[in-house]
């Protein structure tokens, strides 16, 4: 699951992973072509193409698969010709919600996300409506256990995060940085031996949107169903469920 509303647990992230393994692989698959094509085979020289593999190896995906999906984008293999559209659209309680998306046809897509939002209690925006709301930031994920606030915070800082969030209601520290820093600071991570629960490029809300009750419950419903759909390759949104309405 992409999209870091602050109600998102390390556990739901795995869970999610488990569950959808053969579809996590087909959207990365998408993603890995898709950024070959557009910058080249060479994760070294291609950044969107290095995050896309970075993703699939956190997946567990194998080798080889990974390797035939840049081929196709290289045009060394026959692939699928995919289009990068961004579609926005409202929750309930007026969240705000933005989805990247990867289609082989535009028409058949947009119709299939209007009738999951129509169902869940959402609606379909006009470009530009809320992406507003979104920063494109690196975001990792640390476990608490793994090393105190004041020493990450030393390590983090130095390599150049903007931002180390450490809620006491949370399992895991918050580590924000800009893209041009996300690979630098995930670096100094790596190099200090500490395992990352999560390590991405991803748009984090501004302002969070909280729910309770049914309009949570409906959020969480419409979140998981877009999420689920092949063509969505990430979906964000702002909203904010606290713990006492936390579905398990």
């Amino acid at each position: 699951m992409s999209g870091h509303s602050k109600w998102a647990t390390t556990k739901r992230r795995k869970a999610a992973v488990d569950a959808k393994r053969g579809k996590i692989f087909t959207k990365i698959t998408k993603a890995i072509t898709v950024a070959a094509r557009t910058g080249g085979g060479d994760p070294d020289m291609n950044p969107n193409l290095r995050l896309a593999v970075d993703k699939a190896k956190v997946a567990n995906m194998p080798m080889d698969n990974i390797k035939k999906a840049i081929m196709k984008g290289t045009g060394e293999l026959p692939g699928t010709h995919y289009e990068s559209i961004i579609y926005e659209g409202y929750g309930p309680g007026g969240v705000a919600i933005m989805m990247d998306v990867l289609t082989d046809n535009k028409n058949r897509t947009i119709s299939e996300v209007r009738h999951i939002m129509t169902r869940n209690g959402g609606t379909m925006a006009e470009a530009g409506a809320v992406t507003w709301v979104f920063e494109k930031k690196g975001y990792i994920l640390i476990d608490k256990e793994r090393m105190d606030e004041d020493s990450l915070m030393g390590i983090v800082l130095e390599a150049g995060a903007e931002d180390l969030k450490n809620d006491p209601d949370e399992d895991n520290y918050e580590v924000i940085t800009s893209i041009e820093d996300f690979q630098k600071v995930k670096a100094a991570v790596k190099q200090a031996g500490i395992e990352m629960e999560a390590a991405e490029v991803t748009m984090i809300p501004k302002t969070y949107v909280t729910l309770e009750g049914k309009e949570a419950e409906q959020m969480l419903r419409l979140f998981d169903a877009i999420d689920d759909h092949d063509d969505i390759q990430n979906v964000y949104a702002n909203f904010n469920i606290p713990d006492k309405s936390l579905i398990q």
